[in-house]
């Protein structure tokens, strides 16, 4: 067996392909011009550099891509660093793999000719002066020209975004969402939407576009009251927003104060499309609610839609993204006195809470450890006492205590020491209780 495998691995290192038929062994071996100097694998997509050496398009894109700007085998310096494909190559290999088919070798299928710089450059040019003109049909047609290239490959995709593709974008979707309607222009936007999550992460400078006032009520009209498709790519567009650390107030105050917005973002969390799209709408909750200024007025909306029952929900048996965005939510919630009485009359408030300490994420643990330590340190005396209670019986002493042996950071060590002194006070006056004392009052029997 030893052996076998040796033979096998000799035989790849010099170009040969092995098939068993019947009792026999039959070695095919690929010619050598066939193959790519870099993988020695045959070569699906040749191309020759400006050195006359033919490579296999993806090994050499790689190479070029690691910051090498000399031909592999000849170790001379490229003169330009876009290939040409080498059609003669790519036509033989083609020829050679038909011929031998009946070795079980498949035909390579003719590569697509990717997109090159200036072709994309003549493209989004053409949709800048489109925008201009307001030609919301010319507009679309060249967005969903650039979109097919993008998806074609990933090479094409890189192509187009380092041509600036999220900024023409950006700036071709301010333009479209500021006529008098957004019906006027919903196909175009639609598209251009579609297109630019297509090239996420966007740029300083296509934030700046998209964070515009009417670019953000076009997002939020599409969050509303659009289609499937069309509110995954408004939340995700908004969530690109707040992304980025510059002027995230003035953008969820504006999100805030929009109408039908809030209520928007709770039905993607509660009728999920895609992790994704559940993501991005807790991720701007959470601004929403610890960067607006008006939060306070915004986690009364929240709780009154059932938001604190839906986080913990989620919760439960949500991937770890998911799960610490949820408890970040909840820890904002329970930043106001109407969100912690909520959690502590909810019965999952308790377990979910203690189960997810040192079980998900040691971001989840500090954001379960904080309402926990707002739940217990807030409120009068008879709050105190059943949510301390509640506590114990889930076994939130011992897995304080566990996380303290463990380790964490100094917040939160420093709310995990808060807690566990407040629920030993309350231990120690349990286990003080007589038992007897339920009995007291009856009379003996003899």
């Amino acid at each position: 067996m030893i052996s076998s495998w040796r033979r096998r691995r000799a035989a790849k290192r010099e170009g040969k392909q092995q098939r068993n038929y019947g009792n026999g062994e039959i070695e095919l071996t690929v010619p050598i011009e066939f193959r790519c100097p870099i993988s020695l694998d045959l070569m699906k997509d040749p191309v020759t550099l400006s050195t006359g050496i033919t490579y296999d398009r993806d090994s050499i894109e790689k190479w070029i891509e690691a910051g090498n700007f000399t031909c592999p085998l000849t170790n001379q310096v490229l003169r330009t660093l876009e290939p040409i494909p080498n059609h003669v190559i790519r036509k033989n290999i083609q020829d050679w793999c038909v011929e031998n088919r009946s070795h079980g070798i498949e035909r390579i299928p003719t590569p697509r000719v990717p997109a090159t710089s200036m072709e994309v450059s003549d493209i989004l040019s053409k949709i800048d002066v489109a925008c201009k003109k307001q030609d919301g049909k010319g507009c679309r047609d060249l967005v969903v020209k650039i979109k097919s290239l993008a998806k074609e490959s990933e090479r094409n995709k890189r192509c187009i975004v380092s041509n600036g593709a999220g900024g023409v974008l950006s700036q071709a979707f301010q333009a479209f969402s500021m006529a008098s309607s957004f019906d006027e222009n919903d196909d175009v936007l639609e598209e251009i939407l579609s297109a630019l999550t297509i090239m996420f992460p966007l740029g300083v400078e296509a934030k700046g576009f998209l964070g515009s006032a009417s670019a953000m009520q076009c997002l939020i009209w599409f969050l509303s009251s659009g289609d499937l498709s069309r509110r995954r790519n408004a939340v995700l567009g908004l969530k690109q927003l707040v992304s980025s650390s510059s002027d995230i107030p003035r953008k969820m105050n504006e999100l805030s104060e929009t109408e039908g917005a809030i209520e928007a973002l709770f039905k993607l969390i509660k009728d999920p499309i895609c992790p994704s799209s559940t993501k991005a709408a807790l991720l701007i909750i959470y601004h929403t609610i610890t960067s607006s200024s008006t939060k306070e007025k915004q986690v009364r909306k929240l709780v009154n839609l059932g938001i604190i029952s839906l986080l913990l929900e989620t919760s439960v048996d949500a991937e770890r993204s998911i799960c610490e965005k949820a408890l970040g939510v909840l820890d904002g919630i329970c930043e106001s006195e109407e969100g912690r009485q909520m959690t502590c009359d909810n019965a999952l408030s308790m377990p979910v809470l203690v189960k997810k300490i040192l079980r998900v994420s040691d971001l989840a643990t500090e954001f379960s450890v904080s309402v926990l330590w707002k739940l217990c340190t807030n409120g009068d005396m008879e709050d105190h006492r059943s949510v301390v209670f509640e506590a114990l019986q889930v076994g939130a002493f011992q897995k304080l205590l566990l996380l303290l042996q463990v380790g964490c950071g100094e917040k939160t060590k420093e709310k995990v020491s808060e807690v566990l002194k407040m629920l030993n006070l309350h231990r120690n006056k349990i286990e003080c209780v007589d038992p007897m004392d339920n009995f007291k009052d009856l009379k003996r029997p003899f």
